[in-house]
């Protein structure tokens, strides 16, 4: 069974307290991009490719192939292979069936940038969920698969739902948000800078946010500007003022709106004129690397 599996923007990201268990409670709107990657609207791949498959016959136990984007990371600690464990660990318990599994193949072409703050790791986690799910017979609902992805990262489970929602806690609790920015161009732009999540969180003071986004779909696109804010550009950007050259050049090229995601370091534009997001795109072209262009 083959997955496209596409990846999320955060639009404005608040640190609204430090909780007791050393986490912070956030508030942000997470934004699915990239679902139509290679349909007319979006011809540059956007998505990472996940396939799997159980070899009956075959003594149980996972093996895994990483093929595309190279990544600094232990094979048996990419969360793909901890879903499978996961999955399988609740999955034996619950049907006792562990002699008679097989071999599960698992095969990620990584594209998606790793580090971006676009949740690629943790939407490959959360499709392996659903497709282990779905292989299975569909052993386990949607609340028992969200519980897993919680454990595996706190944005996994909006990859359950990948529509708009906004999302609280430590970025686990969600609710529906009606914002459909459909018709506009996206242009993403990750520098070639890491952002480590302790790096993000230092220098970062929690308080209660100047706007409210679980109103944002009352606000119009063109006036998010200045209101709609991601708390780690505060942090982020005096350490790596790249970023910040990046999101200024957005506006300077027409972009409605821009922001860092997550945690960083992609940088996105929303345009609504077509033609000046490509002429955008081929400006960061001559310059950087890692450059998507595609209609929301």
């Amino acid at each position: 069974m083959i997955k496209f599996v596409n990846a999320k923007i955060n639009i404005g990201l608040n640190v609204v307290a430090r909780r007791d268990d050393g986490y912070h409670d956030l508030e942000t709107v997470f934004y699915p991009v990239g679902i139509e990657s290679g349909m007319p609207q979006q011809p540059e791949p956007f998505d990472d490719i996940l396939e799997v498959n159980i070899e009956k016959g075959r003594p149980a136990g996972c093996r895994f192939q990483l093929m595309g984007r190279r990544l600094n990371c232990d094979p048996q600690k990419n969360l793909v292979v901890k879903a499978t464990t996961m999955f399988l660990h609740h999955y034996f318990e619950k049907e006792g069936v562990e002699g008679d599994m097989g071999l599960i193949n698992l095969i990620l072409d990584k594209h998606l940038p790793d580090g971006a703050g676009l949740g690629g790791g943790s939407a490959d986690a959360t499709f392996t969920l659903v497709t282990l799910n779905e292989l299975l017979g569909e052993p386990f609902g949607q609340k028992e698969l969200a519980r897993m992805a919680r454990k595996l990262g706190a944005d996994c489970p909006f990859f359950l739902l990948n529509t708009p929602a906004f999302a609280e806690g430590i970025g686990e609790v969600l609710s529906p948000v009606d914002i459909d920015l459909k018709g506009n161009w996206l242009l993403l732009v990750k520098p070639p800078v890491s952002v480590s999540t302790k790096e993000a969180f230092a220098g970062i003071v929690p308080k209660k946010p100047d706007f409210d986004l679980r109103f944002l779909h009352y606000l119009p696109l063109d006036q998010w500007r200045g209101k709609v804010v991601n708390d780690f550009e505060a942090s982020i950007f005096p350490r790596h003022p790249e970023l910040a050259e990046v999101k200024d050049t957005f506006y300077d090229r027409g972009a409605v709106y821009a922001s860092m995601s997550g945690s960083g370091s992609a940088i996105y534009g929303i345009f609504s004129d077509g033609d000046k997001a490509k002429q955008a795109s081929d400006d960061f072209r001559s310059t950087y690397e890692e450059v998507w262009l595609f209609k929301l």
